[in-house]
């Protein structure tokens, strides 16, 4: 039923409406307020307490304006031998005749220190007379989030209008979770529940609802959590029922890259090359992720993968996010490929023209076999002949809409490729089972022998001058080391500007040092010059924006600075500091923050103080920014949850996807309407 089958709904409200989604009556109820306030009941002046939202009754004892920075009108409140003040800093001269002494109001306000009592600025008030009596409100007020042009009142009259259809049509929300199902977990039905969360009793507790504890709010959650889980339990049943080319590999290629590396693969990197192994040689495409913390040694167990596609006479295509991260990845590809007399061919935006053009010929006819790019190699002109293996790297920072692209990229015939997606973003298993129910995981839990952890210290800028001695002297004893300018502002040009800026200070304070530059503004050709001096050892000090976070690897750097370390989140701090500690030398990173420091600010430096395990910060990412941060661009339009919170219900995970497994099982019709009711037309990310 769409949203304008409510009385009062009109065109106009119903295009602001489908701003924020709510296109549909159902929409409307759930659309959950996301926190009350209590009207039910008058607070006695004496028992307001600072911070209270609270309705208040009393006679005006006094009304006046007072000029001080700012006009002001002053009305004391009084009921018996308590009173209070409201104050206007808005206000009619109609307005203060109609609170004259005598005036007897009830208010609604939040309880505020004044300069010399209890106050409330601009409370809501009605007189209350004879003929003004009011009722106290019957139920808890519910406040939505809402969109410009919808206020309150409106969003009340309408979640009312959709309470009395759904008291009218039950059979409009059906109940789709089984009896048995809601008796062992303790949840209401539907219906029940719905209402209660748009009208609270008056007893109900405020803070239980706005922790989202009540049993009201876990059933909408479990039920849109299980939704999500089936949609991509369903999206791995239609992979499962994709052809893929089956790619055994002789071996060989394989052997003679182990063979050529100068250290062991670890234990963990053999295991999940196996796994990737066993997928790539079934008949039907491979989707798994493979997580591993800064520095575990993906890469080459994505080669490895990658040698089996070719030795099955297929192609491999390898994307990254960014051109820097591509651009590792080809220098890595190259020392391990060419010396096996394999090729490895450069796609990204950059290249045009006949250049351009040789590259998708000699893709379309298979004559290269192996590419790395960017998007790039999503643009529709890029065709291969047999596509068999594609890797996605730091897969969270691609759209769905990419995936879908590649997908498409199989070559001839119905086959689609296998997927490999690999993040160095660790991500709580808890989350991905839930988050990536559509992918095989697998974790790399292990760093190579010999490394060393990262000894962090956090100061102030004040001690800056310090901070520049360190760096001098690090690389007067042949270390080399990065300097990484963070600003808060999204400008791009900003935060170059801020890099160019830093580097010519340094460059005064450090005559002796041959300082480098690098920021997302350069030319791709200057970027790559400047990389591969530092690499070289010809640069000692690398000035950057946090374009060095991903896929930087120069074993000789062993000093990071991070300037405002406090304007970034935990990942990408922690994929900051893994630049450095690659090689045998002992490496510190320095978060030079900017005082005061929020709360949130000084635990997450704490954490990185404490703690160079990834996954232990990935947790307390989790707890401080939620999971749309840590899982990146595949949380929107993916992800997006109308009330639950992968944070705040991580505890019903389990109990959730042991709920799929038996709503699969034996109450197969139920599936299909759940996902529909509550990821809808989203379900076509299940082609991704």
């Amino acid at each position: 039923m769409p949203v304008t089958a409510l009385k009062g709904v009109g065109a106009r409200n119903a295009e602001r409406l489908a701003k924020i989604g709510v296109q549909t009556v159902q929409d409307v109820l759930f659309h959950l307020p996301f926190r009350y306030q209590d009207r039910t009941r008058i607070t006695p002046m004496y028992a307001l307490r600072l911070g209270d939202q609270a309705v208040v009754e009393g006679v005006v004892e006094m009304s006046e304006i007072r000029f001080g920075r700012r006009r002001s009108l002053l009305v004391v409140l009084a009921e018996g031998n308590a009173s209070l003040t409201l104050r206007f800093f808005h206000f009619s001269a109609a307005q203060k005749a109609g609170l004259a002494p005598g005036v007897r109001l009830r208010c609604f306000g939040e309880v505020r220190n004044g300069p010399k009592s209890l106050e409330m600025v601009h409370p809501e008030y009605h007189r209350v007379d004879g003929e003004n009596e009011q009722d106290m409100e019957e139920s808890l007020t519910p406040i939505y989030p809402t969109t410009e042009g919808m206020h309150q009142l409106s969003w009340r009259g309408m979640t009312d209008k959709a309470l009395v259809v759904l008291a009218e049509h039950p059979q409009g929300l059906p109940d789709l979770l089984p009896e048995a199902l809601l008796r062992s977990q303790r949840l209401p039905e539907l219906a029940a529940a719905v209402r209660y969360l748009h009208r609270p009793p008056p007893d109900a507790s405020l803070d239980e609802l706005a922790e989202g504890r009540h049993p009201a709010q876990r059933r909408l959650a479990f039920e849109e959590l299980l939704a999500h889980q089936l949609s991509l339990r369903e999206l791995r049943r239609l992979h499962k029922g994709t052809p893929a080319r089956a790619l055994a590999g002789g071996g060989d290629l394989r052997q003679r890259l182990m063979a050529s590396l100068p250290f062991k693969l670890t234990a963990a990197q053999l295991r999940v090359a196996g796994e990737i192994g066993e997928d790539l040689r079934r008949k039907h495409p491979m989707m798994r992720l493979v997580q591993g913390d800064v520095g575990s040694g993906k890469t080459v167990v994505s080669a490895l993968a990658v040698l089996q596609a070719l030795e099955s006479k297929c192609q491999a295509a390898l994307m990254a996010p960014t051109e820097l991260l591509a651009e590792q990845h080809l220098r890595s590809f190259r020392g391990w490929l060419e010396p096996l007399d394999l090729e490895v061919a450069w796609l990204t935006g950059r290249h045009k023209g006949k250049a351009r053009q040789q590259i998708l010929e000699s893709l379309a006819t298979g004559e290269t076999r192996l590419v790395v790019g960017t998007h790039a190699l999503l643009q529709e002109d890029v065709v291969f002949s047999a596509l068999g293996l594609v890797i996605v790297d730091e897969q969270h920072r691609f759209g769905v809409h990419q995936r879908m692209a590649l997908r498409g990229k199989g070559g001839s015939g119905d086959f689609v490729p296998h997927q490999l997606i690999m993040t160095a973003t660790p991500i709580p298993r808890s989350l991905a089972m839930t988050a990536y129910a559509d992918l095989d995981l697998s974790v790399i839990d292990e760093l190579p022998p010999g490394r060393l952890p990262v000894s962090t210290v956090a100061i102030p800028d004040s001690r800056r001058e310090e901070v520049i001695e360190r760096v001098r002297a690090a690389c007067q004893e042949q270390r080399q080391a990065y300097w990484v300018c963070t600003l808060i502002e999204e400008s791009e040009a900003l935060q170059c500007q801020a890099a160019e800026d830093t580097a010519l200070q340094l460059a005064e304070a450090l005559p002796d040092l041959r300082i480098g530059l690098v920021h997302g503004r350069l030319k791709a050709a200057e970027k790559e010059s400047m990389m591969d001096g530092f690499k070289r050892g010809e640069i000692e000090l690398l000035v950057s924006t946090t374009v060095i976070e991903v896929g930087v690897d120069v074993p000789n750097a062993s000093l990071m600075i991070i300037e405002n370390p406090e304007r970034l989140g935990l990942a990408q701090l922690h994929q900051l500091r893994g630049r450095v500690g690659r090689g045998a030398t002992e490496s510190h990173c320095v978060l030079m923050y900017h005082p005061p420091l929020t709360g949130k600010a000084r635990e997450r430096l704490a954490v990185m103080r404490h703690t160079g395990d990834g996954f232990v910060i990935a947790r307390k990412d989790l707890e401080l920014r939620g999971p749309g941060e840590v899982l990146g661009t595949r949380q929107t339009g993916e992800m997006q949850f109308r009330i639950a919170d992968l944070v705040r219900d991580q505890g019903m995970l389990d109990d959730i996807r042991q709920a799929a497994d038996q709503l699969l099982k034996n109450n197969p019709d139920r599936v299909e309407p759940l996902i529909r009711r509550w990821i809808g037309e989203k379900t076509q990310y299940i082609n991704a």
